[in-house]
């Protein structure tokens, strides 16, 4: 069993930085693949990041590749997504997911954040 916990998110001006955290409970996280998503009102849950058990494999969807940073700290049972550069479009709430493999699809991630929300002003 694992429990996560998402934090950093905040109110942001177009332009500007936030790093999001998700603290894991459990010996286990380090067997883990990690992944982000994020889900703005009336879409859907949409991929945003993820991560290897190791961290040695880690991609990003199009919509964020050069502007978000995903890492891993297993000492610390903690993974991290840092986001520079943010837009109006990347207002959502932002979860953060464990799962047996790095995958894009929701449905590959066993166990999920309750989310934080990111909301960036233009």
């Amino acid at each position: 069993q694992v429990q996560l916990v998402e934090s950093g998110g905040g109110l942001v001006q177009a332009g500007g930085s936030l790093r999001l955290s998700c603290a894991a409970s459990g010996r286990t996280f380090s067997s883990y693949a990690m992944g982000w998503f994020r889900q703005a009102p009336g879409k859907e849950r949409e991929f945003v990041a993820a991560t290897s058990w190791s961290g040695r494999r880690t991609y990003y969807a199009d919509s964020v590749k050069g502007r978000f940073t995903l890492s891993r700290d297993n000492a610390v049972n903690t993974v991290y997504l840092q986001m520079n550069s943010l837009k109006p479009e990347d207002t959502a709430v932002y979860f953060c997911a464990a799962g047996p493999t790095d995958t894009v699809v929701p449905l590959g991630y066993d166990y999920w954040g309750q989310g934080t929300q990111v909301t960036v002003s233009s």
